[in-house]
């Protein structure tokens, strides 16, 4: 029986956008994206919310954002070490949270450009 640990997600930058590709244990893969600018603003409101860490529907109604874009970025930063969740709350792994987050995606993109 597959459980959800059973799907695969993988990290892109096409076109400026973020894309989450998710291959789920059962059903057909699908994509969700988050624009650059919505991932800063991301950042930007975990940094605001940082001391009492955030959730995903937090950070949307922080943002005014789609809850989509935000589910992309928060599993981006989440895969590539930029948050610790505990307790169900999202907390910056350290004070330059801003900064390592766009290293990554800056480094994902230079990746997949090549």
């Amino acid at each position: 029986m597959a459980t959800p640990n059973d799907r695969i997600d993988t990290f892109t930058v096409a076109a400026d956008h973020l894309v989450r590709n998710v291959v789920p244990a059962r059903g057909k893969p699908y994509e969700h994206r988050c624009t650059r600018d919505s991932f800063r603003e991301v950042l930007w409101a975990g940094e605001d919310l940082a001391c009492g860490g955030f959730t995903l529907e937090e950070l949307a109604a922080h943002t005014k954002l789609p809850s989509t874009q935000v589910a992309v970025a928060l599993a981006f930063l989440k895969e590539r070490g930029c948050i610790e969740t505990r307790y169900r709350r999202n907390y910056p792994a350290d004070r330059a949270f801003y900064e390592d987050g766009m290293i990554e995606f800056w480094a994902l993109a230079e990746k997949c450009a090549e």
